[in-house]
């Protein structure tokens, strides 16, 4: 499969073919394969979101007890560590720049 040219927003949950569509913080180059896998990993970054909309009406509970959060920081490791793999060389600068920590594994 060929590898083909796309402009990422992690932000807005998007992946675009033409540069100039929208607004977007990284540039890969992936097949239609690694896409889907990106795209999903958005989908469920997006039922994370959803979760954790609920703790925000408990403020009692803090933030490191939360698996909901957890899993969030997860998948959100996730697709940084996928958009590092796939990016140009620019990207992948800026992803490791970010020390995320992606060995980081937890139980959800």
């Amino acid at each position: 499969m060929d590898k083909r040219h796309y402009y990422v927003s992690v932000q807005a949950k998007t992946v675009m073919y033409n540069q100039g569509d929208a607004a977007y913080e990284f540039e890969i180059m992936a097949t239609e394969q690694e896409l889907d896998k990106l795209r999903d990993l958005f989908v469920e970054l997006e039922g994370c979101e959803e979760d954790t909309t609920f703790r925000a009406h408990y403020p009692g509970i803090p933030y490191h007890h939360d698996s909901e959060n957890d899993q969030y920081d997860y998948i959100l490791k996730q697709i940084y560590g996928l958009v590092g793999e796939l990016g140009t060389e620019k990207t992948r600068k800026h992803i490791h720049s970010m020390n995320l920590q992606m060995g980081v594994e937890r139980e959800f």
